[in-house]
C-alpha cells in the first residue's frame, strides 16, 4: 500500500475548496510528499490523470503542448515543472472556457517562479501547497497550532513525545517513505537516495545545471548553516562557488521545497528588505541526515540536535500555516545587540505571536530575553510569546508569555 495513503492530509479539503470556483489549481511541494497520492484522489470526479513523469506523456507535452490540453475537459497532470510550456497552452484553454475545476495541477518544483508563467495565470490559477507530514496529521490531530495561538489560546496536550521519544521524531522528519522505514539505518539509506534521484532528475528540469556534481557537496555545506544567516561567498567559497552562483543554487533547492530563506521582521517594511535572511531546512529528517546526525551523536552533540529540533519546529508552523484559517508571515528576529528570537509569526494586520525553541526539558529567565524585547517592540501588536520546550507543562511566564510543550504542535484534540 502507498504509504502517503495512510493519512489524511489537512490540505484536502481546501483543494476541494478551490476547485468550485478556480479554473486551475496547482499543489505545490517537494517529490515523495503525498501529492500524487492526493490528487489522485480526485480523479472519480471527471478529472482524467496524466503524469508528467511518464516519457510517452512528457514527449506529447513538449513537442505539441496545446494539442494534449485541447484534448482534455478536466484532468489532473503530475509533476507540470518538467514541461512548463503546458502552463502557457492551459492559460489559453482557460481563457476560452472558465469553468472552476478544469485542472488539478502538481509541482515538485515551482514553475510560478518563471514570470511569463507567473504573470500569464494571474487570475486564473491558486497555488497552494503540500509539505511533508505534519506530526498532527500523523497522529489524526484536528487543531491548527498558529490559528490557536492568534486565538490567544495553546493547543491542549493529548499527546507527548518527551527525551529520546521527541529526539526520534525530530531524525525521522515527514516523508510518508521515511516514516514507513521501520529503522534509522533504513531511513537515511531512503533519504540519501532520495537527494541524489531528486538532483539528477529535477534540477536539470528547472534550471539547467551542467556541473550537477557539485549540488550535493553545496547542499551538504548548506545543513552545517540551518537556522543562520546567509553569507552565499563564504558557503560557495567551501566548495569553489562564488557568491552569484552560491545564490542561484539556493534559489534552486528552494524551488525544489528543500529549503527556505525567512526574513528578519522589522518594524520597518523597508529594513526587512535590506537585512539578511535565514536558511532553514524544511524537513528535519532530511536535515538530519545532511548532517550525519543519528541518535547515538545527539547525546554527544546537543548543539547540532538543537540546530535540526528548530528546523523540525519551522517545518511544522510552515505545514499549519499552509491550512490556516489566517494568513500568516513567517520571520525571525535578531538586533543589533544579537538578541532573537527563532521564530515571529505576523498576520494579516501586524499581529505578532513569537516562538522560542529549546531542547532542554528546563526553562531558565534567561530563555525568556529574545520574546520580552520583541513584546517590547510590538506593543499592541503583540498578541504571544511561547517557548516550546522538552517538557509537559503549559504555564504563563509573564505579561503574554508561555512555556508549552513542544508536543503541543501535534497533541491535540483529534476529530
Amino acid at each position: 500500500m502507498d504509504s502517503a495513503a495512510l493519512y489524511l492530509r489537512w490540505i484536502a479539503p481546501r483543494i476541494a475548496e478551490a476547485l468550485l470556483d478556480t479554473p486551475a489549481v496547482l499543489l505545490a511541494g517537494p517529490r515523495q510528499a503525498g501529492k500524487t497520492t492526493l490528487v489522485r484522489q480526485f480523479t472519480g470526479q471527471g478529472f482524467r490523470y496524466l503524469t508528467l513523469d511518464d516519457e510517452l506523456t512528457l514527449l506529447s507535452a513538449r513537442e505539441d503542448p496545446t494539442g494534449m490540453i485541447r484534448s482534455l475537459d478536466r484532468a489532473v497532470i503530475d509533476e507540470i515543472q518538467r514541461a512548463p510550456q503546458l502552463l502557457l497552452a492551459i492559460k489559453a484553454s482557460i481563457d476560452e472556457d472558465r469553468r472552476p475545476g478544469r485542472f488539478l495541477l502538481t509541482g515538485s518544483a515551482n514553475p510560478m517562479t518563471l514570470p511569463t508563467v507567473a504573470d500569464s495565470l494571474a487570475g486564473r490559477m491558486e497555488t497552494l501547497s503540500l509539505l511533508p507530514l505534519a506530526q498532527g496529521e500523523i497522529e489524526g490531530g484536528a487543531t491548527n497550532w498558529v490559528d490557536a495561538a492568534f486565538g490567544g489560546a495553546l493547543p491542549e496536550v493529548k499527546m507527548f513525545a518527551l527525551g529520546d521519544e521527541l529526539v526520534g521524531r525530530v531524525l525521522r522528519g515527514g516523508y510518508p517513505e521515511a516514516i514507513a522505514r521501520n529503522s534509522p539505518r533504513r531511513r537515511v539509506a531512503w533519504t540519501r537516495q532520495y537527494i541524489d534521484a531528486i538532483i539528477q532528475r529535477d534540477v536539470q528540469d528547472i534550471a539547467g545545471i551542467e556541473r550537477l556534481e557539485q549540488l550535493p557537496r553545496f547542499l551538504r555545506a548548506l545543513a552545517q548553516t540551518a537556522g543562520q544567516m546567509c553569507n552565499y561567498s563564504q558557503l560557495g567559497g567551501q566548495i569553489g562557488l562564488d557568491g552569484k552562483t552560491a545564490s542561484r543554487y539556493v534559489g534552486v533547492f528552494e524551488q525544489m521545497h528543500l529549503l527556505k530563506r525567512i526574513a528578519p521582521w522589522a518594524r520597518n517594511q523597508l529594513s526587512r528588505m535590506v537585512k539578511t535572511p535565514k536558511l532553514q531546512f524544511i524537513d528535519s529528517g532530511l536535515l538530519a541526515t545532511l548532517m550525519d546526525l543519528g541518535e547515538e551523536r545527539v547525546t554527544r552533540d546537543r548543539a547540532r540536535f538543537g540546530h535540526v529540533l528548530e528546523s523540525f519546529v519551522f517545518g511544522e508552523l510552515l505545514k499549519h500555516m499552509t491550512w490556516a484559517n489566517g494568513d500568516y508571515q513567517l520571520m525571525y528576529y535578531r538586533d543589533a545587540d544579537k538578541v532573537e528570537v527563532d521564530f515571529v509569526i505576523e498576520d494579516t494586520v501586524g499581529d505578532l505571536v513569537g516562538v522560542e525553541v529549546k531542547a532542554s526539558a528546563t526553562v531558565q529567565k534567561s530563555d525568556l530575553r529574545g520574546l520580552r524585547k520583541l513584546a517590547g517592540l510590538a506593543g499592541d501588536r503583540f498578541r504571544m510569546g511561547v517557548l516550546l520546550y522538552d517538557g509537559k507543562e503549559t504555564l504563563p511566564l509573564g505579561k503574554g508569555l508561555w512555556a508549552a510543550p513542544l508536543s503541543s504542535l501535534w497533541g491535540v484534540d483529534v476529530p
